[in-house]
């Protein structure tokens, strides 16, 4: 598949919120230049879907010229809503396209002094490391070299090797994550976010392959999201070459994300249950996550679950906890 891609840089990539700041004309009117066009507003509608596209293919994609398409993206590039990054191709290199913003906000009535200074605390959780798991077949685990223990055995989820998983895969059940939880003893988390790479799962692949794929935060359920399909037909950006391209290939990045107000998943309420609701600042001591499929969900369709080295985003399963200091 030749060299992959800088995964420290994405995994910076991947994370930026877009703080715009009326103190600073310039840097906001970059960004609002840049979202002003109706066709860079659809380049970043594609892009959400089809991370690592080319520039040529998104000229080919939305019929521009080449040196039009190559402007667009620049002016997102400046405006710190996508990220360039050059991978070596047939034709020589090529400049590749993701996105590096997550959401753009804009305080009008913002004022330094009002604002309680935070920081960013973020635990990467192995896909291999859950602390509990209940499956159901056809399942299996992957790792970067070769399949883990036999597939469709459930025995894989309890083996040793589990710990190098890269990818997991199940019709219907979940795994429990446990992060630690000792830096909100002094009630100063403001919020909790987790991010993980997620799809359905079919035999082989199916783009059209629905599944109602449901997280628990310390045993509340708090969300439930469809996933499209099982992923397929083109290949991950990160999936090492042994991987077959008749399987799954990559997933959706999902955020769920907690404060004061409630749960939002993937950016919409998703729950009333809030910080305190969660028993996310007592003296519990761990935070649990847990990711599955209900066998009454509407749509039992299975689910994959990407680690840093597999799929389209160079991430574990993570958990970023927003504390003011």
């Amino acid at each position: 598949m030749g060299r992959r891609w800088n995964a420290s840089v994405w995994r910076t990539a991947l994370k930026n919120r877009i703080n715009l700041d009326l103190n600073d004309s310039e840097g906001t009117a970059l960004v609002f230049k840049a979202l002003s066009s109706p066709v860079r507003l659809q380049i970043l509608r594609v892009l959400v879907d089809r991370p690592g596209m080319n520039i040529s293919e998104l000229a080919e994609c939305f019929t521009l010229p080449l040196s039009t398409a190559a402007l667009h993206v620049r002016v997102m590039e400046e405006a710190g809503l996508i990220f360039i990054q050059e991978k070596p191709g047939l034709r020589g290199a090529q400049k590749v396209c993701a996105l590096q913003a997550e959401d753009v906000y804009l305080n009008i009535y913002h004022r330094e002094k009002d604002v309680p200074p935070t920081r960013d605390l973020t635990y990467s959780m192995p896909l291999g490391n859950y602390f509990d798991c209940a499956i159901t077949r056809p399942c299996g685990i992957a790792g970067q070299r070769s399949y883990i223990g036999i597939e469709d055995s459930a025995n894989a989820f309890y083996s040793p090797e589990r710990v190098n998983a890269q990818l997991v895969w199940f019709t219907s059940g979940f795994l429990e994550y446990r992060f630690p939880n000792y830096f909100v003893k002094d009630n100063s988390l403001r919020a909790l976010r987790f991010s993980f790479e997620a799809c359905s799962e079919a035999a082989g692949y199916n783009n059209d392959w629905p599944s109602d794929i449901t997280l628990w935060v310390n045993h509340h359920e708090v969300y439930t999201f469809r996933s499209a399909g099982d992923y397929g037909g083109k290949r991950g950006l990160l999936n090492p070459e042994w991987w077959p391209d008749a399987s799954s290939q990559y997933g959706e990045l999902r955020v769920l994300e907690i404060n004061a107000q409630g749960c939002f998943g993937d950016g919409r309420k998703s729950s009333d249950l809030s910080l305190k609701g969660l028993d996310l600042i007592t003296d519990r001591e761990y935070i649990s996550l847990k990711i599955g499929v209900k066998t009454n969900s509407e749509c039992v369709g299975g689910i994959n679950i990407f680690g840093e080295h597999f799929g389209n985003y160079p991430q574990n399963i993570e958990m970023t906890a927003k504390l003011e200091w």
